[in-house]
């Protein structure tokens, strides 16, 4: 993704004018997984009140778009576009998106504040969502990413990497939900958008049997992340008022969803006519804090989000912009792809080390794993170790900005770049992300880091740099 610059441009593209739901028995059966899985299967609605468009297919082999329609300006909007602009958002573009950066009720820092000690909504649509099924599902994530696939359970999810061959340099970062023994939900990033279908259209295509793979892009789904301390609070009594059930248990509790884990759950959205339909509910986020990311149908995008909003009251929850979702996800030491990730750079390099799960560091067979198994094993066990690594870092005076030099505190020599910075609203510190030279990067090494041509004292530090308040069942679980 491309960091947004923080300026008054107030995005001037042309409306798009939404259209009635179009929710039909087509689209759902593009969203039916394989057997084994139960989300869909028997909640497909008996009404077809407008027949629906002819879905364009953008890719060959197996890729399908689940979509009410193909966007066509230059700037794409959300299902909440309307929404934003009706609470004050102030709208930029970002990742190919108007996205709102923050609002009029609320500064930036505020906002990233009330996230920490209440309960924020995000808009997090303009992220790709992708669902993967069939027999060599499992086998192609196998390859392209480092993750042990086969050893995730059922309604699991793992933060991972797609890998290029050879090099082992992130395509892409990812999370990847299996939903049943061969289907899985991903999450990719938006402005990696036509770089990721094409990367991943090129993988399909070099397995044995690309037919043994039925890949569908979920265009259109709504996706938005509810942030915070008061967020189980806030969802759980929203899918009670909603009557929610479980797919699997028939219910709706939340005190067992822990970290890592997601639901299926039906609902209706009180006073309206949408639904009973399935949403997706996982637990975590990109901000440290307790909360959820939840995957809604085209139809319902809206008026599960007002729903959710009018249901908790602006005294609990608000919508949060670009801005505090920066900070935030800064403070608990999260990557931006585009800038502390990159094509060049691989998961060992990147402080993802534990993405290489267990069995693969002895059978490697993903994408790179030559470079990334030698950089795994320390150079004293013969390995090779990684040339550079992501640290963080405290910086005295002015922020230090992507691209600020960090040098030695002795002689001044160049050691590394700093990638993301900015002051925390919540230490009333200037904290940053960067890369050095391995042997420069433990904890409490001091450094200099040069901002507007000045050189401000630094300090390596252990990242998040707040402590992350993931809702989790066992120690161990998740970093952080």
């Amino acid at each position: 993704m491309k960091r947004i610059s923080f300026v008054n441009n107030v995005l001037k593209a042309s409306r798009r004018h939404p259209e009635s739901p179009q929710w039909t028995r087509t689209l759902y059966s593009q969203c039916r997984p394989t057997t084994g899985s139960l989300a869909f299967r028997r909640y497909i609605p008996v009404r077809t009140p407008n027949p629906p468009r002819q879905r364009q297919a953008v890719l060959s082999l197996q890729c399908r778009h689940a979509s009410t329609g193909h966007e066509t300006e230059a700037i794409k909007r959300t299902a909440l576009h309307d929404l934003h602009v009706q609470h004050g958002g102030k709208m930029v573009p970002f990742g190919g998106f108007s996205m709102p950066v923050q609002y009029s009720d609320l500064s930036v820092g505020d906002s990233h504040k009330w996230t920490r000690e209440k309960a924020s909504l995000f808009d997090v649509g303009h992220m790709v969502q992708h669902r993967l099924s069939g027999p060599a599902a499992s086998l192609l994530l196998e390859r392209v990413t480092p993750s042990s696939i086969t050893a995730l359970e059922d309604y699991r999810s793992t933060l991972s990497c797609l890998l290029h061959p050879g090099t082992g340099g992130i395509v892409d970062d990812t999370v990847i939900t299996r939903l049943g023994p061969d289907t899985f939900y991903l999450v990719t990033n938006a402005a990696c958008r036509d770089k990721d279908l094409a990367y991943l259209k090129e993988q399909i295509a070099g397995l044995p049997d690309p037919t043994h793979v039925d890949w569908q892009v979920l265009d259109d789904w709504g996706l938005v992340a509810l942030q915070g301390p008061l967020s189980p609070l806030i969802l759980q009594d929203a899918l009670v008022r909603a009557e929610a059930t479980d797919l699997e248990q028939r219910d709706y509790d939340l005190q067992t969803l822990y970290f890592g884990q997601c639901k299926h759950f039906i609902l209706k959205v009180p006073s309206s006519d949408c639904g009973p339909a399935p949403i997706l509910v996982s637990r975590g986020g990109y901000t440290g804090e307790d909360g959820f990311e939840i995957s809604i149908p085209p139809f319902m995008t809206q008026a599960f989000t007002e729903y959710l909003l009018k249901s908790a009251g602006p005294d609990q929850l608000r919508f949060a912009g670009l801005g505090a979702r920066d900070s935030l996800r800064l403070e608990a030491g999260m990557c931006l792809y585009g800038h502390d990730l990159n094509d060049e750079i691989t998961p060992v390099e990147g402080g993802l080390g534990w993405v290489v799960h267990k069995d693969r560091r002895v059978g490697g067979g993903f994408h790179g794993d030559e470079v990334i198994l030698r950089q795994l094993k320390p150079v004293k066990d013969g390995g090779g170790g990684p040339a550079k690594r992501r640290v963080g870092l405290i910086v005295n005076g002015a922020p230090a900005r992507e691209g600020a030099q960090i040098v030695r505190e002795d002689n001044g020599e160049e050691i590394g770049t700093v990638t993301s910075g900015c002051p925390s609203p919540t230490l009333g510190k200037n904290i940053a992300m960067g890369y050095v030279k391995s042997g420069m990067h433990k904890a409490g090494t001091e450094v200099g880091v040069v901002v507007r041509g000045k050189r401000r004292k630094g300090v390596i530090a252990k990242m998040p740099f707040v402590k992350s308040q993931y809702w989790k069942q066992a120690a161990g679980t998740a970093p952080g």
